[in-house]
């Protein structure tokens, strides 16, 4: 499996963001949004319901670690929701992320489905660095990082047992560390 990074440039977020928007893509608009805003893993964001929007908070029981966590419905979130969705209208246990194609309608997602829409959008937006589900989740921690906040709040949002992973993971790179080195002669 090769590894992915996350969007640094947030004019790519917002062109993707944009396309989907003009495609009609509304719900994987949604998982984007949901995505980069949530420090989730894929198979954690598949599985979340209506009901969880609803209520302004979502609250999950991750899949890998086992952990509840719950965080907030933000700006971003909610502006998708209210310019594309009834949330009244959905019943609270029905999963959001479910295909409407034929062939597999009423399944959830599958990763692959998330992954290529991913890809295909990145490219569209000009972005040519490897992506993938993960991406999301990255894209959360490399921003939040580079919005100030503490690395320490990042490794628990994420559920990492170190802050070395957590700088690798988030993709900080030798060169950015340089680069604080010589802009920072005190």
């Amino acid at each position: 499996m090769r590894e992915v990074n996350p969007i640094r440039d947030r004019a790519v977020i917002a062109k993707m963001k944009e396309l989907m928007e003009n495609d009609g893509k509304y719900k994987e608009l949604l998982l984007f949004t949901i995505g980069i805003n949530s420090a989730l893993r894929i198979s954690d964001i598949l599985k979340l319901k209506w009901g969880s929007l609803k209520r302004n908070v979502i609250v999950v029981k991750e899949k890998k670690t086992g952990k509840t966590k719950e965080f907030p419905v933000n700006s971003a979130i909610r502006k998708v929701i209210e310019e594309y969705f009834v949330l009244d209208s959905k019943d609270d246990d029905e999963y959001i992320f479910v295909s409407e194609s034929h062939r597999n309608r009423g399944k959830v997602w599958s990763r692959q489905y998330v992954w290529q829409f991913i890809n295909e959008y990145a490219q569209r937006a000009g972005y040519h660095e490897n992506v993938g589900t993960h991406t999301l989740r990255k894209t959360w921690g490399y921003h939040a990082y580079q919005a100030g906040y503490p690395l320490e709040l990042i490794q628990k949002a994420l559920n990492h047992s170190s802050p070395a992973i957590t700088l690798r993971y988030i993709g900080i790179t030798k060169e950015q560390i340089f680069d604080a080195y010589l802009n920072l002669a005190l």
